[in-house]
């Protein structure tokens, strides 16, 4: 989302790379560009003045620390500024009460309300082991009950069963019954939208508000509207007094102003972001590992927790031992491939790895996506024992396999090659740790 704001705040660093020292004429004219990159990036401009005032006070008051220079001092000044802006240190969603704990989810139409309410109620049961129960309260889109119920089948949780002539308010009061029924401890309220905010829909929300007396009142926003986005929830606060904020569609290519402005004007936590369309594409926001991302520094903390999610500790463990060993096969390449692809678009795990973008920029990563599909179907065209052996690959078996797999045998060679050098890393690793390899890489990798 941030790769216009990304390079530009790249460009103002460089550019004080070769400074002896940090003086007031070039922190004003870092300051000029990082003013303007982020203004362009739709953040609020009382937002951006009071950053800058306070980059500038810490920059020119600190001194700068001998191991640094003044593009890292500058740079780490510009980071903790931004964590804070973003909200400082993680915010939970709090869950403690009786149950059943009511979540109500508030937004305009379109802002992607309840698919975020499903996602949600998925990942506090597989993270905090609780028994939601969904609640589709948006009478006047009968698509939207229909959408929430077909949402709960697929993800196996329960769902109201909602009727348009009913009120939202009649809705939601029958609901807490059936959720204590059930044993359920979590009630999440899917409300109605408008397509601007109007009186008419915030009194039906407050109506809901005082009756329930919900745990949370949480802003679901579309972080691709910018400024928008911000006023919203401003207009919902106003009339509900937010708990949180949810921001969705944070993968899509817009400016990104809303999530660096919405903290410091709206003055609620935001939660939790949505990356993507599936039932687990919601995140838990950290205001510090997004403020190192906008800085091209990478998230690696986010791409270990992916990786922890994906793969099983039994399959880490076999595979390690299998590289001791030497026994690492093209088989299980193949398995780590799939494990990859469980975790996301090549594009945006990338985007989690420090320096990764410069280093991709220039690529395709659509052909890389087509590199790794045309790897499985060689793979796949392999019989066990090839996959297990690459060593018995010979001319007319990879003539077969090329055949197989609609490929090449100058395909298959550069497969077989790059497992082979691949398997020598894996090796190195295993011998000399990964802190020892990482500092004999090339400065690039730094």
């Amino acid at each position: 989302m941030f790769e216009s704001l990304t390079e530009k705040l790249e460009l103002t660093f460089k550019k004080l790379r070769g400074q002896g020292r940090i003086s007031e004429k070039n922190i004003e004219e870092a300051l000029r560009e990082v003013r303007l990159a982020l203004l362009e990036a739709d953040v609020h401009f009382k937002v951006v003045k009071e950053f800058l005032e306070s980059v500038k006070s810490k920059a020119l008051g600190q001194e700068v620390l001998r191991s640094l220079t003044p593009e890292q001092h500058f740079l780490k000044i510009v980071r903790d500024e931004l964590t804070l802006l973003l909200g400082g240190e993680r915010r939970e969603l709090e869950l403690k009460g009786s149950p059943p704990l009511i979540l109500m989810l508030v937004g305009l139409q379109g802002s992607g309300k309840t698919t975020t309410l499903a996602k949600l109620a998925l990942y506090l049961q597989r993270e905090q082991k609780r028994k939601p129960y969904l609640v589709p309260a948006d009478v006047y889109r009968p698509a939207a009950i229909e959408q929430l119920k077909i949402l709960g089948r697929e993800l196996n949780l329960p769902v109201h069963d909602s009727h348009t002539a009913e009120s939202p308010l009649t809705i939601c009061q029958r609901s807490v019954e059936e959720a204590n029924s059930r044993f359920c401890d979590l009630l999440l309220i899917d409300t109605a939208g408008r397509l601007h905010i109007d009186e008419e829909l915030m009194r039906e929300l407050k109506s809901i508000k005082e009756s329930l007396q919900p745990r949370h009142i949480l802003l679901v926003a579309d972080a691709m509207t910018g400024q928008d986005a911000v006023n919203q929830a401003q207009g919902f606060d106003s009339w509900l007094d937010l708990t949180g904020i949810i921001l969705t569609k944070m993968d899509g290519d817009a400016r990104g102003g809303a999530a660096l402005s919405m903290r410091k004007i709206v003055g609620k936590p935001i939660l939790f972001s949505g990356v993507g369309e599936k039932s687990d594409a919601l995140e838990p926001f950290y205001p510090d590992r997004l403020a190192s991302r906008i800085l091209g520094m990478g998230d690696l903390l986010s791409l270990i927790e992916k990786a922890e999610q994906t793969y099983e500790q039994k399959e880490m463990a076999r595979l390690e031992k299998l590289t001791q060993k030497n026994q690492f096969s093209l088989e299980d390449f193949q398995a780590q491939l799939q494990q990859l692809k469980k975790m996301g678009p090549l594009g945006d795990l990338l985007e989690l790895i420090p320096g990764a973008r410069k280093l991709t920029q220039k690529a395709d990563l659509s052909q890389a996506e087509k590199e790794l599909k045309r790897v499985e179907a060689i793979i796949n065209s392999m019989t066990p024992d090839e996959r297990r052996n690459p060593s018995i690959l010979n001319g007319s078996r990879r003539r077969r396999i090329a055949q197989g797999s609609g490929t090449t045998v100058t395909d298959i060679n550069r497969l077989i090659k790059q497992f082979l050098e691949m398997r020598k890393l894996m090796q190195r690793v295993n011998k000399l740790g990964t802190r020892a390899l990482f500092n004999r890489m090339p400065p690039l990798f730094h």
